[in-house]
């Protein structure tokens, strides 16, 4: 019973910037890694990047230096600010929280997608 709503996507020109944020409501008591993918048209679904509870991060080899990973944990919100976008970065953006349910086990949710396209 997690609920993403995510915020920030858009139009941009090539080199821009853009943010987006993502809040969590519900049952997140045991919320332990919040992150963004993103999916391109025919492409499969990548990790873009993703932070724990701790400030943990790590990032896609394609956006490191460009994008930066944030968490509230107050606000249950977390945050990609996008610097230095290319065309290549153009997809539909998912925020994603891992609940751990088990030792072993642990349950996915998404939020709706947000479309982030860089284009002249």
């Amino acid at each position: 019973q997690v609920q993403l709503v995510e915020s920030g996507g858009g139009l941009v020109q090539p080199g821009g910037s853009l943010r987006l944020s993502c809040a969590a409501s519900g049952n997140i008591f045991n919320i332990y890694g919040m992150g963004w993918y993103r999916q391109a048209p025919g492409k499969q679904r990548e990790l873009v990047a993703d932070i724990t509870t701790g400030g943990r991060t790590k990032y896609a080899e394609s956006v490191k230096g460009r994008f930066t990973i944030s968490r509230d944990n107050a606000k249950n919100t977390v945050s990609l600010q996008m610097n230095s976008l290319k065309p290549e970065d153009t997809a539909v953006y998912y925020c994603n929280a891992e609940e751990g349910v088990d030792y072993d086990m642990a349950i996915d949710y998404w939020g709706q997608g947000t479309q982030v396209t860089v284009s002249s």
